[in-house]
């Protein structure tokens, strides 16, 4: 009985040992945190999307308090997250956020291309585009899966016809879609954007031909017929500089295969 009081005595007395170096190490091992971490990550809508920069709304929570990040720099969660970032933080709002949105270049449907082959695999737009591409004559045009959609926080995206079409009233720019899409064929643009060439292949007039009736072949109608200079054909893609262009929709007027647009909401 001796024997057994001594070790219950000797274990009790280690554990108050113990428990009394853990309370010593937690007081003088704390991290401080700041108060405000949690009052600004509850401001920030969660989407994750690295379009402020950070790695995602907890990398961007600390570097508000950590790194003087600007208050500005949420596009999903646009002016009223970055005025109540301004307010926790103590500072003055730093401006309007830039709102974006997500614009899918490429016309590819399945009324103006083709298949090249029958993909019987995974039907995902990125395990397609490691068979020669991905199935469609076009290798630089939407592959049709819907990787984009799939994670879309906003269901702002769907598939139709074998081609992905992004509604501006639901899209928050965050570039989520823009980062799942292999063939880069999803870009996201400061707005307001009102003319825009929904193509990225490259390949020359009588090459694209055979491939897709909508693409661009480099004709250089645009460029020649926009007043402000604003259109550039670079190996036989045209593209528009936003900065620059006007919205005047010369090019869209003179586009021989209609892949200038105007977008609308």
């Amino acid at each position: 009985m001796p024997d057994v009081l001594t070790a219950i005595i000797s274990v009790t007395a280690l554990g108050l040992v113990c428990a009394v170096l853990l309370t010593l190490a937690s007081k003088l091992m704390a991290v401080q945190v700041d108060e405000r971490l949690a009052l600004i990550r509850e401001c920030l809508p969660g989407a994750n999307c690295g379009a402020c920069g950070f790695t995602g709304c907890d990398g961007y929570a600390s570097a508000l308090l950590s790194s003087n990040a600007e208050a500005n720099l949420c596009t999903p969660g646009g002016n009223a997250v970055s005025k109540q970032l301004s307010s926790i933080l103590g500072a003055e709002n730093t401006g309007n956020v830039i709102a974006r949105t997500a614009i899918v270049h490429c016309m590819g449907d399945s009324n103006t291309t083709h298949d090249k082959m029958v993909y019987t695999g995974i039907r995902t737009c990125a395990a397609a585009v490691q068979l020669y591409g991905g199935k469609g004559a076009c290798t630089f045009g939407c592959i049709g899966y819907g990787d984009c959609a799939v994670v879309c926080p906003e269901g702002a995206i769907c598939i139709e016809k074998e081609l992905a079409h992004v509604d501006k009233r639901k899209c928050i720019g965050c570039g989520i879609c823009a980062k799942a899409c292999p063939g880069g064929v999803i870009s996201t643009e400061a707005e307001p954007v009102s003319v825009a060439v929904l193509c990225r292949n490259t390949e020359k007039g009588a090459q694209l031909k055979d491939k897709c009736s909508k693409g661009c072949i480099g004709c250089m109608r645009c460029a020649k017929e926009c007043p402000n200079g604003a259109i550039t054909v670079n190996e036989s893609l045209a593209a528009i500089d936003n900065n620059i262009c006007i919205g005047c929709k010369k090019c869209i007027e003179v586009c021989v295969k209609g892949c200038i647009v105007k977008l609308s909401i």
